[in-house]
């Protein structure tokens, strides 16, 4: 295992009834503004719950921010926060709410570019944030407690990310009867980006972390068993409060503390959404399979362990099981009624050079736990996905 400085302080307040509890957790004289997606959140009494549990406090809204939070939209957020001298910020909603939030916390005290100080610098210089917290209603990402962050500029085809320990969220309130209204694709999106979240982490190279390893496939088989159930019984609490609690530890930095990481997948995918305007776990699903294939002979033993823990696939030869345990991940994710494919999206082979040039533009050159995933791999993994 690998030397780690692991530390959270993300307070979660899980559980029915929950967002009451806000009060007891920001300060009386706080001025606050709830940011949030469209008006689901308004129309199924989210937002007046959380306005009723800030009593007093003065409080500002702030709606619109997309699937992919625009950094046009987000530097709204920011003028008017300045301009209403507010110092709290709460974010209702799903992964893309909660980074715009995380955003909007840090652009407001830039001095300069936020694009550039935040995404294309990575948030170096960034000192200081607003305070924020969650109030969690699509479980997919762990933004919900976690530093990470990812934006796009629409304008400018670009998809970058960001981590600084300053936008952490204060607290997150997890409510599973929150998602109980979710649509199909949303949930299956879910499940998709946790569960590769996790595979992120995992699915390396051994570095004799047991109670990472253990923990991560725990993760991986507790989605498999709930994710096909969660879609026909949306509504069922203990699904959503499985599903809900697995998303959030699947990306709050416990099972990568002290194991190596990759997240090609994820970087390759940001360069999909931002040309073709994918959703997020539609990337992941359609390039997760063909990494594992591309990177088979580096990644052979814990393919191995990934076969045989997660997928039961004792028998065989070694790369008949490491196959099948390949085949099982992208069926797993049809299953959940996520296309696998390019092709599925009208995605062409003409459309992977202008991906491969992004992935050059933005410095993606040696992506991987190893950092040799180069361009002529990008590619390949591309055109393996069609």
């Amino acid at each position: 295992m690998n030397n780690f400085n692991y530390r959270n302080p993300t307070r979660i307040l899980f559980g029915k009834g929950q967002i009451a509890a806000i009060n007891e957790h920001i300060p009386t004289t706080a001025n606050v503004l709830i940011l949030y997606g469209g008006h689901s959140a308004e129309k199924n009494g989210t937002i007046d719950e959380v306005k009723q549990a800030l009593g007093d406090r003065n409080i500002e809204t702030f709606s619109g921010i997309e699937a992919n939070p625009s950094y046009s939209t987000l530097m709204k957020a920011v003028t008017k926060i300045r301009e209403h001298k507010l110092d709290y910020l709460i974010a209702v909603g799903g992964g893309s709410v909660i980074d715009g939030t995380k955003f909007v916390a840090a652009a407001v005290n830039c001095s300069g570019d936020p694009w550039q100080e935040i995404l294309v610098n990575h948030a170096k210089d960034i000192d200081h944030a607003l305070p924020f917290s969650a109030v969690l209603t699509l479980p997919a990402t762990g933004s919900e407690m976690n530093a990470n962050s990812v934006i796009t500029r629409y304008e400018t085809n670009e998809k970058l990310a960001f981590s600084t320990p300053h936008v952490y969220p204060q607290f997150s309130v997890l409510d599973p009867t929150k998602a109980y209204t979710l649509p199909e694709k949303q949930l299956a999106n879910g499940v998709v980006d946790a569960f590769t979240h996790v595979m992120e982490q995992y699915l390396t190279y051994p570095s004799n972390a047991m109670v990472q390893d253990r923990f991560a496939e725990g993760l991986l088989q507790t989605l498999i068993e709930i994710g096909p159930e969660l879609i026909k019984n949306p509504q069922d609490y203990d699904l959503q409060s499985n599903f809900m609690w697995t998303a959030t530890l699947a990306l709050n930095g416990l099972i990568g503390a002290g194991v190596p990481q990759d997240w090609a997948t994820h970087m390759i995918g940001h360069e999909i959404t931002a040309l073709h305007g994918l959703d997020h776990a539609q990337t992941l699903a359609i390039l997760l399979p063909s990494v594992l294939v591309e990177q088979r002979d580096k990644k052979h033993d814990k393919l191995l362990q990934y076969a045989e823990r997660v997928w039961q696939l004792t028998e065989d030869t070694e790369e008949t099981r490491i196959n099948l345990a390949i085949t099982k991940t992208r069926d797993f994710f049809e299953q959940m009624g996520i296309k696998t494919h390019l092709s599925d999206y009208d995605i062409t082979e003409q459309d992977i050079g202008i991906m491969v040039k992004q992935l050059n533009e933005h410095g993606l050159t040696q992506l991987g736990e190893h950092n040799d995933i180069t361009l002529d791999k990008s590619q390949k993994i591309l055109q393996a996905s069609l």
